[in-house]
Formats: C-alpha cells, sequence, structure tokens
C-alpha cells in the first residue's frame, strides 16, 4: 500500500491572498507544511499542488517536489484530484490532503491516518481527524469546523456551529476537525464528479458532500491540535507556538 501527501495550495485567498507564502519565523508558511509533512513515517512522497508559479519557485527553491494544476479548481479536492491525473497515480494509491494551511502539523497526525487505511483497508473510504477541544472560545467559534461521531467513529455531522447542543448542559466534550483528508485515489475522482450537495453549500464544507452522498468517513481522535492559519493574525499565534517549542 502506497501512501502520497499532497499539499494544495493557491496563492488567491479573500481573506489572506498570498496565504502560502506567508512568512512564519522566517520561512514561508509552505515550507513548514512541507518540512513538518516529511517527517512523517510510511508516506512514498510528497507535493505541493498549485495553479501559481510564485509558489512553484518557492516550493523548488527548497527542494519541494511540485505538480502544477489548473486555476479553475473549485476545492482543495478537485486540485488533488487533478494532481492525481497529472501525476499518473494508480486508482488504489492513498492520498493524504494536508491543508497548506496548517504550518505546525504534528507528524504523527499524518501518521494516525496512515495507520487507519492499513489497519481496516475496505471498511470505509474516506478518513480524517478530530480533536478534543480544550480552549471553550473554539466551540462557538464559526472558523473553528466541530465534528460529531458514531460509536464506531464514523463521522456523522460535521458543522460551523457546536454540536452536539447539551440542552440541559455544557458538560460533555467538543471535537473540532483537523481538516487533513486521506482516500484512494478511486475515491476522489469519484467525489469530484458528485453534484454540490444542500448541506455543503450551506456550511460552505466539502467533506458533507461525502456524507450527503451515503459514504463513510472515518475519524481519528487526535492528541494534537493543529493551527490552521486563515489570517494575518494567525501568523502572530503560529510563532509564538514555535518560540515556546
Amino acid at each position: 500500500m502506497n501512501f502520497t501527501l499532497i499539499i494544495p495550495a493557491r496563492y488567491g485567498s479573500t481573506r489572506f491572498p498570498g496565504k502560502p507564502l506567508a512568512q512564519i519565523a522566517g520561512k514561508p508558511m509552505i515550507q513548514h507544511v512541507y518540512e513538518r509533512a516529511s517527517l512523517a513515517k510510511g508516506l512514498s512522497q510528497i507535493f505541493v499542488a498549485t495553479d501559481d508559479q510564485r509558489i512553484q519557485s518557492v516550493v523548488e527553491d527548497f527542494g519541494g517536489k511540485v505538480v502544477m494544476t489548473s486555476s479553475d479548481a473549485a476545492t482543495g479536492t478537485d486540485r488533488i484530484n487533478e494532481a492525481i491525473k497529472s501525476l499518473g497515480l494508480p486508482d488504489d494509491e492513498i492520498i493524504i490532503n494536508l491543508q497548506g494551511d496548517q504550518p505546525l502539523v504534528d507528524p504523527i497526525s499524518i501518521e494516525q491516518l496512515i495507520n487507519l487505511f492499513e489497519r481496516h483497508p475496505s471498511e470505509f473510504e474516506m478518513a480524517t481527524l478530530a480533536y478534543q477541544i480544550t480552549n471553550d472560545s473554539d466551540i462557538d467559534d464559526p472558523m473553528q469546523v466541530k465534528v460529531v461521531f458514531d460509536n464506531d467513529h464514523h463521522a456523522l455531522y460535521f458543522s460551523r456551529s457546536r454540536i452536539p447542543f447539551g440542552r440541559d448542559t455544557n458538560d460533555y466534550p467538543v471535537y473540532k476537525h483537523i481538516g487533513m483528508y486521506a482516500y484512494n485515489s478511486r475515491f476522489i475522482q469519484e467525489f469530484a464528479k458528485l453534484p454540490y450537495g444542500k448541506l455543503e453549500q450551506l456550511e460552505n464544507l466539502e467533506q458533507l458532500r461525502a456524507l450527503e452522498h451515503g459514504h463513510k468517513i472515518k475519524i481519528a481522535i487526535s492528541a494534537f491540535n493543529s493551527q490552521e492559519v486563515d489570517t494575518p493574525d494567525d501568523v502572530r499565534k503560529c510563532e509564538q507556538r514555535l518560540s515556546v517549542d
């Protein structure tokens, strides 16, 4: 079983243009993501998938591999779909989709997804991570996506709102969704052809498309939170964490 990790990265961003190239402690963010991913055991290869030559140049300068995609890709998964076709990856290749805005990703989290597919190769088509929220302010923050799952750790729903909602108590665990996915190449190609879901469009969460069309998403509980960079202020937060580490 081969595992290829692909980091989709686009230059254009409404809230933070040029985000992959934002400097964090003296390195562009995309380099932090790439280098941390390279520490994970079990990966066959790592690529950055981008449509921007500025990102391509930076990645190649630090020794990373790049696959160029079109500027028409609507989502990160669409960009990954283009990348696997360009790379000629076989249908049974397991793809790890690591978002390019997670410069503090822990390599062990990547290994968790690899282990899920190695242990349960036919139980599910897609896997991702969750982290039990410890900061109360994150629970009602719409930028922190939440997830609920069944007794077998299959996702039931993802939302920007607090889920579940305790009618009579707030004393229960709430889980944040860590935006990292694993799936085989065949499933990505099928997923890209599915029509957008109603819930997906309401929440603006593409993983809901899989659930709306009846596909299972396996959840692994990670011990590590991942600081996403959505705004320039998040760069400062990452630098603070790096200074502590």
